[in-house]
Order: structure tokens, then C-alpha cells, then sequence
């Protein structure tokens, strides 16, 4: 993609609805905010594309530092052991710049090539296929990876939109060969795809790992072979049986023994074991989601809609955003997290098509969107180092990534207006308005 200078021209998208749509959603309804949601997205890609040029740099957020008092005060202690006692930031330097993968083993490396498939298939703009393919192609080593669950992120988000907007054999190579790796960190005994491989856990399966499992529902419709979806199935099942608390949180880590009982539940991003951390209950919902979409299990209905309840029962800031911890204080400078938000969006909109009356899903999903793509969330253009979302918040407890923007936000909110207007039946066309 050529770099260019915003000051010349503006990127200009009509939506309309498309005609004999049938859709309930497709009434006569103002979509100047959806039109500039598009037109911003569209804009702050291209403009980190022009700014990467010819390298091949994967963005993720932007650094920051965090006063560690301001972390002992989120998560209600009075210390943080092993934490530095001044301060907890990278090199001073780097604050306030671009921070890009450490490399393609980063769990994140699959999301801005998936933004920039988004957005191939919001503009129709060929650019951002072509700047799609380099990107995604750069990933092509992690179809031999087998050190983690977050394969399933890195390659489907990627490779999956890949073959689905430009179907090549190399790429559904790489898509079975990826999920034949992930079912290899399947136990049977345990029923659970582990997670990870480092801490101190016998075998930690977290809630994210309920993402991870689209990949190989999507391979099984490849190959035609239900081993994978049968095995994603049991996973879910497990997770449903050990995850969630009486009200349908969940916790973020479960450890498990080798004969399969429980070895511990506790946290790793959230603000204690027993809390309910934002984006955690974001996943499960998604999960549980797509499980229904791919199973017709009633249980697994009900279990996004237990889920779903929560979520809109517990959440009580003004603009739904979520704080980073539905149990963090509530209290101005507490940080939200826009990704939890537009996970939940995505999620809500494709719950709200599963079901005979889904209304209030597909509500609540557009009043997070419409709150997303205000000035408070919506990034503008040539700003926020080309991120298309501000404040999210990554893994507050390890100092990490708190009120910043971060790809994967950015990739669920393109994926929800994706979703949007095919509920809403709308289409769009592109054009370039010189000034």
C-alpha cells in the first residue's frame, strides 16, 4: 500500500440496504455513525500500513508505564511482591510509541493481518488484500508451532480469513495442519486442551481457550471431519463443568491433575481468583456462542445466555464499557476495556441470530458499538499511533498494556460492524473523494 497523506483525500462509504433484504434489523435508520466507525477504521489501517512501509512489523498496542501504587490500589493490596517498588515500565524511551510483536510467536500475531482482511471486506479496497497477504503470509512458520493454545488466535484470525476471502491450497494446508497441533494439546483423561506451558499449574486451561476453538469447527467444515469439532465439543463441555461459579462468571485459569479433577482456580490478568475479570467474560460468551452455532446443543445455549445475562446485569458504567474487572473499584481512574467490549459486541450479534427472539442481544451489541465509535472510544484519524480503539486494558496485574490500544480490540470491533450490517443488510461502496 502506497503511503499517502490524509490531508489530500478522505475515504468516502454510502451504506444502503440492499434491496429484497428481508431482514427484521433493516429499517429505515441513521448510520452516519457506522459510516464513520468504517471510514475511520479504514483510515488509521491504512495509515499504519504507510507507517510500517516496507518492513514487516506486526502493532499491538502502545508502551506504557503504570505507578505501582496505582496497581496495588486496583487490585486492593497493599504490595506488590517481585514488582519493581518505583515503577513498572519498559524503557523510558519506548512510552508512547508503537509496540510491535516481540515476534510472529506473539499471541497477538494473527490480529492485524485479520484487520487488514476486515478491512478488505468492509471497503472492497484491493490495497488492503494485498497488504493482507504479506502480513498473513509472514505468519506462515506457526503452522509447525506447538507451543500454545493461542495458535488458534495467531492462525485463524489470519490464515482462516485468508482462505475464506481468497481461497488458496497453501493456506488450507496451513489451516489443518495448525488444528491437527492444537488437537495434539488435548488430554483425554483431563478433556481439556492445556493452555500453557510455563507457571507453576499441572495443566491451566484459561477462559481465552474457548476462542481458540473456532479454528477447529472451521477445520472440521474443510475437511468434513468432525474429529475436530468433536473435540473442541469436549472441551467446552469440560470448561462449562469447571469455569463458571453459580452465576455464570467465570474464573480465568483452572488447573487441572493428571487423572482430571480440579488442582486449582485462580487468576492471572484478573484482580483476584474470585473476581470477574472483564475480558474473561467476554470469551466464555463468544465461546459458548459459537459452540451452539456449531453444535445445537441446548446446554451450550444456555450457557451464552447465562452468560450474556451477567454481562448485562453486572456491567454498570454509563456506556456499557466495561471496567477491566467487573469487581475492580469503581472509581474514575479505573481503567475500561474496550476489547471486552467488542468481543461482547461480536458475540451478542451472532447470539441474537441463534435465537427466535434476539432483540436484546442485538441492542445491547449496538449500543456498544455506537459507544465504541464515539470520540471517547473511536480514535482520530492520524492518531493513536494507527490503533483503531483507545483504552483497553491488557493484563493489569502484571503491569501490562493498561488503557491502551491493542490489536485484538480493534480486530473483534471490525468483526462485530462486519457483522452489524449483514443483520442489518447493508451493504457498502467505496470511493475516493478528492479534495
Amino acid at each position: 500500500m502506497k503511503k499517502v497523506s490524509l490531508s489530500y483525500f478522505v475515504i468516502g462509504i454510502a451504506l444502503y440496504t440492499l434491496s429484497g433484504c428481508s431482514s427484521k434489523h433493516a429499517e429505515k435508520a441513521d448510520y452516519t455513525w457506522l459510516k464513520y466507525a468504517i471510514e475511520t477504521s479504514a483510515a488509521q489501517l491504512e495509515y499504519t500500513v504507510s507507517e510500517i512501509g516496507d518492513s514487516v512489523l506486526l502493532p499491538r498496542s502502545i508502551w506504557t508505564g503504570y505507578d505501582v501504587n496505582f496497581l496495588c490500589q486496583q487490585l486492593e493490596k497493599k504490595q506488590l511482591i517481585g514488582k519493581d517498588s518505583a515503577r513498572l515500565k519498559p524503557i523510558h524511551d519506548n512510552l508512547g510509541s508503537r509496540r510491535y510483536c516481540f515476534s510472529i510467536y506473539d499471541w497477538t500475531s494473527g490480529f492485524f493481518p485479520g484487520n487488514l482482511w476486515y478491512a478488505y471486506q468492509l471497503t472492497g479496497n484491493e490495497e488492503f488484500k494485498k497488504e493482507a497477504v504479506k502480513f498473513t503470509n509472514y505468519l506462515y512458520p506457526l503452522r509447525e508451532y506447538k507451543g500454545t493454545h493461542d495458535i488458534g488466535f495467531m492462525v485463524n484470525c489470519s490464515f482462516g480469513n485468508s482462505f475464506r476471502l481468497c481461497p488458496v491450497d497453501s493456506v488450507r494446508q496451513a489451516l489443518i495442519q495448525t488444528a491437527d497441533n492444537l488437537c495434539g494439546r488435548f488430554n483425554p483423561e483431563i478433556g481439556c486442551i492445556r493452555s500453557w506451558d510455563f507457571g507453576k499449574w499441572n495443566f491451566p486451561v484459561i477462559i481465552d481457550n474457548m476462542m481458540n476453538l473456532d479454528l477447529l469447527f472451521y477445520v472440521s467444515h474443510l475437511t468434513g471431519d468432525d474429529k475436530y469439532k468433536e473435540l473442541a465439543l469436549k472441551h467446552a463441555e469440560t470448561t462449562m463443568k469447571n469455569h463458571f461459579r453459580d452465576d455464570y462468571s467465570s474464573y480465568h485459569v483452572v488447573s487441572y491433575n493428571n487423572d482430571g479433577t480440579v488442582e486449582k482456580k485462580c487468576t492471572h490478568q484478573g484482580q483476584k481468583d474470585d473476581s470477574s475479570w472483564a475480558r474473561g467474560q467476554a470469551w466464555g460468551l463468544y465461546g459458548y456462542t459459537s459452540c451452539y452455532r456449531e453444535s445445537k446443543n441446548a446446554e451450550f445455549l444456555r450457557q451464552a445466555e447465562n452468560i450474556a445475562a451477567l454481562i448485562m446485569r453486572r456491567v454498570k458504567t454509563e456506556d456499557a464499557i466495561p471496567l477491566w474487572d467487573y469487581d475492580a473499584p469503581d472509581m474514575p481512574q479505573t481503567p475500561r476495556d474496550a476489547s471486552a467490549a467488542s468481543i461482547t459486541a461480536s458475540a451478542l450479534i451472532e447470539l441474537s441470530t441463534l435465537v427466535e427472539d434476539g432483540q436484546i442481544y442485538f441492542d445491547y451489541a449496538e449500543r456498544l458499538l455506537k459507544n465504541l465509535s464515539s470520540e471517547a472510544y473511536l480514535a482520530k484519524v492520524g492518531t493513536n499511533q494507527g490503533f483503531i480503539l483507545m483504552h483497553s486494558t491488557g493484563s493489569l496485574p502484571n503491569g501490562s498494556e493498561i488503557d491502551t490500544p491493542i490489536n485484538y480490540a480493534d480486530y473483534y470491533y471490525l468483526e462485530a460492524l462486519l457483522r452489524y450490517m449483514k443483520v442489518k443488510g447493508l451493504n457498502y461502496k467505496l470511493s475516493l473523494i478528492h479534495i
